[in-house]
């Protein structure tokens, strides 16, 4: 029997060069959000933050790179990897969640849009090419692959460019500790569809979407700074409530992804999770497989990046990706025929897993 698959046959990222480590936020002023002055030294509250979130450095992008730029680099590796001629691309699919912002301005450039720009940038002629952005959160990069596997699967494409970039750094308040956070970063992927007597590539997924409480978890807002400009603002979260809603609903779409899938937990190899938070990250897991009655080993199962390379938002899962499949992750490898599950969670809220079979 045939099955049409849809597989990733080719992947790249962008870390950008100029790495931002913990010491150097030591002299940095912290306000909370109700303006308040955070007391205690800078270095003791980096400190405290690396104990929560496991985060020790983190990658900017330099004054004159933008998300277009970072995304169109990515993009240029995966289709070395896989080898195909780009003039063959039906969609290229970019997650974001604020297009370019150039250096020194404070507002979001979509116009055109993202994807119009990378395949611009590629030298894609082909009319048919089609290219839109993903507005999805840090889920987005995973949502583009549910969307691509879609168009492939219903006979609507063949091979999909998806690409998750983001520049963080941009949209961050220096006065914000939440500031430390976040990172900039690019990943992509060649998915296309591919006839084998086996299945493999994408087996099944899970997406859910919750705004009946928690769609200003992640919001733009004014600095903490006091007497800040309140017309110019800034990415914001609720940490504690990001927390608590992932660590009870992120395990669940998981489930229910694999168990769409019909395969036994015993067979996953690896859950490459959006790397947000080392601690919740791990709590995560932890619940995923406590439905199956089982106590992993979280070091060998889940691949973690975030002590590098910090939350790069919908580049994280990409970048993670191919990372492990280049060996430039130690301890980790995936090997063929191996299951997988790429998850996340983000603004929205909304939370997606994909099933995959290397």
């Amino acid at each position: 029997m045939n099955y049409l698959n849809t597989v990733i046959t080719g992947t790249g990222c962008y870390i950008p060069e100029q790495k931002i480590e913990n010491k150097d936020y030591f002299k940095s002023i912290f306000f909370e959000k109700d303006q308040t002055l955070i007391k205690g030294s800078g270095e003791d509250i980096v400190r405290k933050f690396r104990d929560i979130t496991g985060i020790r450095e983190r990658r900017w992008v330099t004054k004159d790179q933008t998300t277009s730029e970072i995304a169109a680099l990515a993009a240029e590796r995966a289709i070395k990897t896989g080898n195909i001629d780009r003039e063959t691309i039906d969609y290229i699919i970019v997650a974001n969640n604020f297009g370019d912002v150039v250096k020194g301005t404070i507002q979001t450039d979509l116009l055109p849009s993202i994807a119009a720009r990378v395949k611009n940038k590629l030298g894609i002629q082909n009319p048919g090419c089609v290219a839109y952005d993903i507005v999805f959160g840090c889920p987005g990069w995973i949502q583009g692959v549910i969307q691509a596997d879609s168009f492939i699967k219903s006979g609507l494409a063949k091979r999909c460019l998806v690409i998750g970039a983001e520049t963080l750094s941009r949209v961050v308040d220096v006065y914000d500790r939440d500031t430390m956070i976040f990172s900039d970063g690019a990943g992509a992927a060649i998915v296309e569809g591919v006839e084998s007597d086996e299945k493999s590539g994408v087996l099944s997924s899970a997406t859910v979407t919750h705004t009946k409480d928690e769609a200003f978890y992640l919001y733009f807002g004014q600095s903490n700074k006091p007497d800040s400009d309140p017309d110019i603002r800034y990415m914001k979260m609720n940490g504690r409530k990001i927390y608590e809603y992932s660590i009870i609903n992120v395990p669940k779409a998981i489930k229910a992804a694999l168990d769409k899938s019909g395969l036994p937990v015993e067979q996953l190899k690896k859950i490459l999770l959006h790397q947000a938070n080392e601690k919740m990250d791990e709590a995560i897991v932890q619940r995923f497989f406590k439905f199956y009655g089982i106590k992993p080993e979280i070091s060998e199962v889940m691949p973690m990046s975030i002590s590098e390379l910090g939350n790069s938002s919908v580049a994280t899962v990409p970048t993670l990706y191919d990372m492990i499949l280049k060996g430039k992750l130690k301890n980790h490898i995936i090997n063929k025929g191996d299951i997988i599950i790429f998850a996340s969670v983000g603004a929205g809220m909304s939370i997606n897993a994909v099933v995959y079979r290397q």
